[in-house]
């Protein structure tokens, strides 16, 4: 009986370090992901943000004529 038991718990934690392995591979991937979407998420913030301000210089010389 508790040959079975030693037997189970060595099963389980094998099982265990074999997810951790698996869910790993997966994490660089997704962090991949992330940081280009926030690199094009930046990249579009700062287009739009120098557009505005072009608009704003070309509404402040158009009303200043």
């Amino acid at each position: 009986m508790l040959y079975q038991a030693g037997l189970r718990r060595r099963l389980f934690t094998h099982h265990r370090r074999m997810l951790q392995c698996d869910s790993s591979h997966e994490e660089p991937q997704e962090r991949k992901n992330e940081s280009r979407e926030e690199s094009i998420l930046a990249f579009l913030g700062i287009a739009g943000t120098i557009l505005n301000l072009l608009v704003i210089i070309f509404v402040y010389i158009y009303t200043s004529l």
